[in-house]
């Protein structure tokens, strides 16, 4: 059996574009407020807060499955 693949059409790249655009404005806010936590909290240091987010990504990639494939191909 032959997989047919979908025509592009306008319709279809406006929906991922938009998706993209809303996916990067979530990552953009998360950052700002993540900016001024590290102000609020350790005066400009970004030294503690981007230790404390090491460890905090490790643990998120960690937890759930008790492994770290998602970073073996980096």
């Amino acid at each position: 059996m032959s997989s047919i693949k979908p025509a592009l059409s306008v319709s279809y790249l406006a929906k991922n574009l938009g998706i993209i655009v809303g996916i990067v404005l979530i990552w953009r806010g998360i950052w700002i407020v993540l900016d001024a936590i590290d102000i609020y909290f350790f005066g400009e240091s970004p030294l503690y807060i981007g230790v404390l987010g090491i460890i905090a990504g490790f643990l998120i990639l960690y937890l759930p499955d008790r492994d770290l494939k998602e970073i073996e191909k980096l």
